[in-house]
C-alpha cells in the first residue's frame, strides 16, 4: 500500500510505499522551513506567521527574505495545526585555567 502526501503551498507530491504517521519537507516557498505535507485528499493551506516582537539577540528561523518566522499555521476543514520555530538558545563560557 502506498500513501500520497502534498504540499499546498508549493504543490509538492511525495508518493511513500508504506503508510506514515507525518511527513515533512523544506518547502522552497516558505525560504526552506520545515513544512507539513499532508495525505493526498486533505484540503488545507499553510500561513507563515511572522514574530513581531523585539529579536535582540535571539537566532530566529527566517524565511527566504530574511524575515523572523514565528510558525506555520496549517488550517485543514476540521482543524488547525501550529508548527513553532522556537529562537536558538546560545551560551558562552569560558575554561578555567589551572
Amino acid at each position: 500500500m502506498t500513501s500520497l502526501w502534498y504540499c499546498p503551498s508549493c504543490h509538492l507530491e511525495e508518493r511513500l510505499p508504506r503508510a506514515v504517521a507525518n511527513r515533512w519537507h523544506h518547502c522552497p516557498s516558505f525560504g526552506g522551513l520545515t513544512t507539513p505535507l499532508l495525505p493526498d485528499g486533505v484540503r488545507a493551506a499553510h500561513e507563515l506567521r511572522y514574530r513581531e516582537d523585539y529579536v535582540g539577540s535571539d537566532h530566529p528561523q527566517t524565511d527566504g527574505t530574511g524575515r523572523p518566522v514565528m510558525s506555520i499555521v496549517t488550517t485543514r476543514d476540521n482543524g488547525q495545526d501550529v508548527t513553532v520555530f522556537a529562537p536558538t538558545a546560545t551560551v558562552r563560557g569560558r575554561a578555567n585555567e589551572a
